[in-house]
């Protein structure tokens, strides 16, 4: 597509110069100006319209149709030298109807949809900002994407009509060119950075999560597929860093897809992963990214020399951004999160940007940078999925988009303090939040607000005596045992005398729930005080009758079951005091 080699390029942009010919199903070259729109055959320039010429299957090129008594013989042309949407033999999807047969001419309307852009690590935040672009040109670029096997640690995918929880991680292996004289040059790749991206099921808010690279967690055994194709158990790391999970001992993504499972409780449906050449090649892209510093820095580990103002970064200077710590609050890894949550509001707002969404050329170049430097779990591994994830997350408003780190304390385990473990007070509760689907902004749709209303009103009302509760245990998810202990609480601790155990339930559940028929509802509501439920909780029904022959309540222990006596009721809707958290819509400046 070297149009400027044509001598007719006159600044239009490459995706513009190919359209749908409706005569042949095919996408072809249109050059500027001259070309009038495509259409059946018929004169082109004040030529005869020629037809598309067949192809050539045994010999591997494109034929020349046969010619004219008395024309020259045809030229052969090598297959290296046909326009790759030419040489598919399957035509691409038409567009819609209205628009059959005309040519793009560039205009504000229709560029923002020339490209989707879909990248990993950083560069997932940009299908955020241009999820409705067009695919087209994902065709080409699908060969710059690698891939991995998840090894069974995903959800499978994500789906439409669920939550989507992408785990994005940016490694720490110098591959790729200038990146040599970094620290740790010869890192395997650790998970330097890592992010849950949690998107809600409505689409209406997200969570980006940081998770610290020097929290001690527990690394689980990873089954984990080898280049041979063969699966080899890699033993699991008790009281091990989090970056560890990936690349020590020849992790792959996979293993580090398992660690956060076993931390937060979230499977996460599909991995990113980028390198650094992805914040490079990424911000030269959009032609730099405004950012902010409260002070001057000048940090000699990471290279960046700034003084404290705004100004807009690319290249070498935004890698040197995103890696400094020493300069930069407390001067750990919790300040570098800070700051590169900074920059990941400020790479989204210049992608949201007019400037951006309405420029081809640049759009051309993200989705360039993006794939280069991205590799993906295999489920992903397709035009029509990463199309797909692209539409899904680009609904998303990004004031609506909360950038948060799990909540952790310095690590008692040491004198001098190099990791961290969990708050045990809070972080539960922030996991808790996003598995609920639970928004860490303010917004609520007018649906959302009559569901927690009612359920709200659940828990009002007068409350009968604990001696007069009858309820049913099922166990529908919680560890083994779970209904005989909190039956023995129930009526050792509680006075709930009238309990019994009802045994396993027909399926497991996410969530404990306790069904009743509003005839029960001075009962439900007394249970739901003694368990800490929420109204949300509560499900209103039919009773069941137990043993005795009497209406009872059914409460089923989910996988949230916390342990016989322990409350579930974690405020719902509401992040714990104290939490760090920021939207990216707000400017805020490193200090």
């Amino acid at each position: 597509m070297d149009a400027q080699g044509r001598g007719r390029a006159e600044n239009i942009d490459p995706a513009d110069q190919w359209v749908l010919n409706p005569a042949t199903g095919e996408y072809e070259l249109r050059l500027p100006a001259s070309a009038p729109p495509p259409g059946p055959p018929g004169p082109r320039g004040g030529a005869p319209a020629r037809p598309r010429p067949p192809r050539d299957r045994t010999a591997g090129a494109v034929r020349a149709p046969a010619p004219e008594t008395g024309a020259p013989a045809p030229e052969r042309v090598p297959p290296e030298r046909v326009p790759a949407q030419r040489r598919r033999r399957k035509a691409p999807e038409e567009p819609p109807p209205g628009r059959r047969g005309r040519r793009h001419t560039g205009r504000k309307k229709s560029r923002g949809r020339k490209a989707l852009l879909w990248t990993g690590g950083v560069l997932a935040f940009v299908v955020l900002a241009t999820g409705s672009a067009g695919y087209l040109y994902l065709r080409h670029l699908n060969g710059n994407i690698s891939s991995l096997p998840d090894d069974g640690a995903s959800t499978g995918g994500f789906r439409k009509d669920q939550p989507v929880n992408i785990l994005l991680i940016g490694t720490d292996k110098r591959t790729g060119s200038g990146n040599e004289g970094y620290g740790d040059a010869g890192s395997v790749g650790h998970a330097d950075t890592t992010i849950l991206l949690h998107v809600a099921k409505d689409r209406s808010n997200a969570t980006a999560l940081s998770i610290p690279r020097d929290l001690i967690v527990d690394i689980p055994d990873c089954p984990t597929t080898q280049d041979d194709g063969s699966t080899q158990i890699i033993p699991g790391s008790p009281d091990a860093r989090f970056n560890t999970s990936l690349g020590q001992d020849g992790r792959t993504p996979s293993c580090t897809m398992r660690t956060v499972t076993e931390l937060t409780g979230v499977t996460p449906d599909n991995f990113m992963v980028a390198d650094f050449n992805a914040v490079k090649t990424l911000t030269s892209a959009v032609g730099g990214v405004e950012v902010c510093l409260g002070k001057d820095i000048d940090d000699r580990d990471s290279h960046l020399k700034l003084s404290a103002g705004t100004h807009t970064i690319q290249g070498e200077e935004a890698l040197a951004f995103v890696r400094t710590r020493h300069s930069v609050g407390f001067g750990g890894d919790l300040s570098r999160i800070e700051i590169q949550q900074q920059f990941l509001s400020a790479l989204m707002r210049k992608l949201k940007s007019n400037d951006t969404l309405t420029s081809p050329a640049k759009m051309l170049k993200l989705a360039e940078a993006g794939t280069q430097a991205l590799t993906v779990d295999a489920q992903l591994d397709d035009i029509g999925r990463l199309k797909d994830l692209g539409l899904e997350l680009g609904r998303l408003d990004i004031k609506n988009l909360t950038f948060t780190t799990v909540p952790v304390v310095d690590n008692p385990g040491e004198k001098v303090k190099s990791s961290v473990v969990l708050d045990e007070g809070s972080a539960p509760q922030v996991f808790q939040m996003i598995r609920d689907d639970v928004s860490f902004t303010e917004v609520r749709k007018e649906e959302k607000k009559e569901q927690a209303d009612a359920a709200a009103a659940r828990l009002k009302g007068p409350k009968s005596p604990a001696s007069e509760v009858r309820v049913r245990i099922l166990n529908g998810g919680a560890p083994d045992g779970s209904a005989q202990k909190e039956l023995l609480y129930l009526q050792n601790e509680a006075d709930v005398t009238r309990s019994e155990n009802a045994g396993d339930a027909p399926r497991d559940v996410a969530k404990t729930t306790l069904e009743y028929d509003p005839d029960q509802a001075d009962q439900a509501r007394a249970l739901a005080a003694l368990l800490g439920l929420s109204g949300s909780a509560m499900k209103p029904g039919e009773s069941v009758v137990n043993s005795q022959g009497l209406p009872t309540m059914t409460l089923t222990l989910g996988k949230d079951f916390k342990g016989a006596g322990v409350k579930l009721d974690a405020p719902a809707g509401k992040a714990p005091e104290g939490l760090q958290k920021s939207t990216a819509d707000k400017v805020a400046c490193a200090k």
